[in-house]
Protein backbone atom coordinates (compact mmCIF):
# COMPACT_ATOMS: atom_id res chain seq x y z
CA UNK A 1 0.00 0.00 0.00
CA UNK A 2 1.55 3.64 -0.98
CA UNK A 3 1.69 6.36 1.87
CA UNK A 4 -1.22 8.40 -0.05
CA UNK A 5 -3.54 5.22 0.16
CA UNK A 6 -2.40 4.52 3.56
CA UNK A 7 -3.09 8.29 4.66
CA UNK A 8 -6.53 8.07 2.87
CA UNK A 9 -7.56 4.71 5.22
CA UNK A 10 -6.46 6.50 8.01
CA UNK A 11 -8.66 9.78 7.32
CA UNK A 12 -12.22 8.20 6.26
CA UNK A 13 -13.62 10.68 4.38
CA UNK A 14 -10.57 12.11 2.84
CA UNK A 15 -11.26 13.20 -0.90
CA UNK A 16 -8.66 11.45 -3.22
CA UNK A 17 -8.06 14.27 -6.08
CA UNK A 18 -6.98 13.01 -9.75
CA UNK A 19 -4.96 14.29 -12.26
CA UNK A 20 -8.64 15.27 -14.08
CA UNK A 21 -9.44 16.67 -10.89
CA UNK A 22 -6.64 18.67 -10.28
CA UNK A 23 -6.53 20.24 -13.83
CA UNK A 24 -10.10 21.07 -13.51
CA UNK A 25 -9.17 22.89 -10.10
CA UNK A 26 -6.23 24.53 -11.62
CA UNK A 27 -8.42 25.67 -14.73
CA UNK A 28 -11.41 27.21 -12.36
CA UNK A 29 -8.61 29.24 -10.38
CA UNK A 30 -6.74 30.78 -13.29
CA UNK A 31 -9.89 31.72 -15.56
CA UNK A 32 -11.45 32.91 -12.40
CA UNK A 33 -7.99 35.31 -11.61
CA UNK A 34 -7.86 36.19 -15.53
CA UNK A 35 -11.41 37.39 -15.54
CA UNK A 36 -11.09 39.45 -12.18
CA UNK A 37 -7.69 41.56 -13.96
CA UNK A 38 -10.44 42.17 -17.08
CA UNK A 39 -13.17 42.88 -14.93
CA UNK A 40 -10.87 45.62 -12.54
CA UNK A 41 -9.49 47.25 -16.26
CA UNK A 42 -13.78 47.44 -17.09
CA UNK A 43 -13.90 48.85 -13.89
CA UNK A 44 -10.78 51.59 -14.32
CA UNK A 45 -11.74 52.56 -18.10
CA UNK A 46 -14.90 53.13 -16.68
CA UNK A 47 -14.30 55.33 -13.48
CA UNK A 48 -11.02 57.43 -15.67
CA UNK A 49 -8.77 55.28 -15.05
CA UNK A 50 -9.02 55.84 -11.27
CA UNK A 51 -7.03 52.65 -10.27
CA UNK A 52 -3.98 53.18 -12.09
CA UNK A 53 -2.95 55.10 -8.38
CA UNK A 54 -2.67 51.63 -7.20
CA UNK A 55 0.46 51.45 -9.18
CA UNK A 56 3.97 52.11 -7.13
CA UNK A 57 5.21 54.69 -7.33
CA UNK A 58 8.99 54.14 -5.62
CA UNK A 59 10.41 55.13 -2.18
CA UNK A 60 6.86 56.53 -1.38
CA UNK A 61 5.82 55.03 2.53
CA UNK A 62 2.39 55.66 1.79
CA UNK A 63 2.86 53.34 -1.66
CA UNK A 64 3.75 50.22 0.43
CA UNK A 65 0.20 49.35 0.52
CA UNK A 66 -0.05 49.05 -3.40
CA UNK A 67 2.39 46.46 -3.04
CA UNK A 68 -0.08 43.75 -3.58
CA UNK A 69 -3.13 45.71 -5.48
CA UNK A 70 -0.06 46.90 -8.31
CA UNK A 71 -0.18 43.36 -9.45
CA UNK A 72 -3.62 43.25 -10.70
CA UNK A 73 -4.11 46.67 -12.07
CA UNK A 74 -3.41 46.95 -15.99
CA UNK A 75 -2.42 50.88 -18.21
CA UNK A 76 -5.75 49.64 -20.53
CA UNK A 77 -6.72 46.60 -22.26
CA UNK A 78 -3.89 45.95 -24.32
CA UNK A 79 -1.83 45.72 -21.85
CA UNK A 80 -4.17 43.21 -19.49
CA UNK A 81 -4.61 41.11 -23.21
CA UNK A 82 -0.65 40.98 -23.41
CA UNK A 83 -0.85 39.32 -19.92
CA UNK A 84 -3.85 37.29 -20.01
CA UNK A 85 -2.80 34.22 -22.03
CA UNK A 86 1.07 33.73 -20.18
CA UNK A 87 -0.40 34.27 -17.05
CA UNK A 88 -3.26 31.70 -17.84
CA UNK A 89 -0.92 29.25 -19.08
CA UNK A 90 1.73 29.59 -16.11
CA UNK A 91 -0.63 29.77 -13.72
CA UNK A 92 -2.10 26.81 -14.97
CA UNK A 93 0.56 24.46 -14.89
CA UNK A 94 1.56 25.91 -11.19
CA UNK A 95 -1.44 24.89 -9.84
CA UNK A 96 -1.60 22.00 -11.20
CA UNK A 97 1.01 20.84 -8.38
CA UNK A 98 -1.49 22.11 -6.06
CA UNK A 99 -3.73 24.73 -5.70
CA UNK A 100 -2.38 25.81 -2.41
CA UNK A 101 1.26 25.40 -2.96
CA UNK A 102 0.84 28.05 -6.38
CA UNK A 103 -1.03 30.66 -4.22
CA UNK A 104 1.68 30.34 -1.75
CA UNK A 105 4.41 30.78 -4.60
CA UNK A 106 2.06 33.84 -6.24
CA UNK A 107 1.87 35.73 -3.00
CA UNK A 108 5.51 35.43 -2.26
CA UNK A 109 6.59 36.28 -5.76
CA UNK A 110 3.62 39.51 -5.55
CA UNK A 111 5.11 40.80 -2.21
CA UNK A 112 8.38 40.34 -3.22
CA UNK A 113 8.22 41.86 -6.55
CA UNK A 114 6.27 44.84 -5.16
CA UNK A 115 8.99 45.78 -2.67
CA UNK A 116 11.83 45.18 -5.08
CA UNK A 117 10.02 47.80 -7.73
CA UNK A 118 8.98 50.19 -5.01
CA UNK A 119 12.39 50.32 -3.47
CA UNK A 120 14.50 50.33 -7.22
CA UNK A 121 11.84 51.75 -10.40
CA UNK A 122 13.18 54.91 -11.67
CA UNK A 123 12.25 58.41 -9.56
CA UNK A 124 8.40 59.68 -10.79
CA UNK A 125 7.14 56.23 -12.60
CA UNK A 126 4.03 54.18 -11.96
CA UNK A 127 4.40 50.43 -11.97
CA UNK A 128 1.82 47.68 -12.09
CA UNK A 129 0.61 44.85 -13.92
CA UNK A 130 0.90 40.90 -13.70
CA UNK A 131 3.75 40.87 -15.48
CA UNK A 132 5.76 40.54 -12.31
CA UNK A 133 4.40 37.64 -11.17
CA UNK A 134 3.99 35.93 -14.63
CA UNK A 135 8.22 36.52 -14.90
CA UNK A 136 8.08 34.31 -10.95
CA UNK A 137 5.50 31.90 -12.59
CA UNK A 138 8.36 31.27 -15.17
CA UNK A 139 10.52 31.00 -13.08
CA UNK A 140 8.41 28.72 -10.84
CA UNK A 141 7.84 26.13 -13.17
CA UNK A 142 10.88 26.21 -14.92
CA UNK A 143 13.04 25.71 -12.14
CA UNK A 144 10.64 23.43 -9.83
CA UNK A 145 11.09 19.81 -11.55
CA UNK A 146 14.90 20.30 -11.43
CA UNK A 147 15.05 21.33 -7.72
CA UNK A 148 12.52 18.21 -6.84
CA UNK A 149 14.28 16.10 -9.34
CA UNK A 150 10.83 14.62 -10.71
CA UNK A 151 11.91 13.32 -14.39
CA UNK A 152 8.08 14.97 -15.45
CA UNK A 153 8.34 18.36 -13.96
CA UNK A 154 11.95 18.73 -15.94
CA UNK A 155 10.68 17.68 -18.94
CA UNK A 156 8.17 20.27 -18.40
CA UNK A 157 10.12 23.30 -17.22
CA UNK A 158 12.10 22.70 -20.22
CA UNK A 159 9.40 22.92 -22.76
CA UNK A 160 8.30 26.09 -20.77
CA UNK A 161 11.69 27.28 -21.38
CA UNK A 162 12.19 26.29 -25.09
CA UNK A 163 8.62 28.01 -26.34
CA UNK A 164 8.87 31.52 -24.19
CA UNK A 165 12.80 31.41 -22.93
CA UNK A 166 13.60 34.36 -25.92
CA UNK A 167 10.62 36.13 -25.19
CA UNK A 168 11.49 36.42 -21.12
CA UNK A 169 14.72 36.79 -21.96
CA UNK A 170 14.07 39.79 -23.85
CA UNK A 171 11.58 41.15 -21.07
CA UNK A 172 14.94 41.59 -18.82
CA UNK A 173 16.17 44.11 -21.50
CA UNK A 174 16.59 47.70 -20.22
CA UNK A 175 16.29 48.95 -23.34
CA UNK A 176 12.64 47.93 -23.35
CA UNK A 177 10.99 52.17 -22.80
CA UNK A 178 7.79 51.86 -21.01
CA UNK A 179 8.24 48.39 -19.77
CA UNK A 180 9.30 47.86 -15.80
CA UNK A 181 12.43 45.35 -16.46
CA UNK A 182 13.36 46.01 -13.10
CA UNK A 183 9.80 44.32 -12.07
CA UNK A 184 10.27 41.22 -14.34
CA UNK A 185 13.79 40.63 -13.31
CA UNK A 186 12.83 40.77 -9.10
CA UNK A 187 9.54 38.57 -10.44
CA UNK A 188 11.70 35.95 -12.05
CA UNK A 189 13.89 36.07 -9.03
CA UNK A 190 11.36 35.81 -6.19
CA UNK A 191 10.33 32.62 -8.19
CA UNK A 192 13.19 30.69 -8.58
CA UNK A 193 13.42 31.23 -4.77
CA UNK A 194 9.69 29.88 -4.33
CA UNK A 195 10.97 26.79 -6.30
CA UNK A 196 13.36 26.38 -3.55
CA UNK A 197 11.29 27.02 -0.56
CA UNK A 198 8.41 25.42 -1.54
CA UNK A 199 9.89 22.39 -3.17
CA UNK A 200 7.80 18.98 -2.36
CA UNK A 201 9.33 16.54 -0.81
CA UNK A 202 9.14 13.20 -1.52
CA UNK A 203 7.37 10.62 0.30
CA UNK A 204 8.81 7.29 1.39
CA UNK A 205 6.55 4.19 0.79
CA UNK A 206 4.92 2.32 3.89
CA UNK A 207 4.49 -1.12 3.86
CA UNK A 208 1.43 -2.66 4.77
CA UNK A 209 1.18 -4.02 8.26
Amino acid sequence: MTYEAQKRQQRPGAPSWTAKDRALAAGKVMVAWVALLWLLEVIDTASGHALDTFGIQPREPSELIDVVPASFIHFGFAHVAANSIPLLVLGFIAALSGIRRFLLASALIIVADGLGVWLVAPDHSNTAGASGLIFGLFGFVVLSGFVERRPLGIVVGLLVAAYWGTTFLAGLSPTNDGVSWQGHLIGLIAGVAAAFVLRRRPRPELAQP
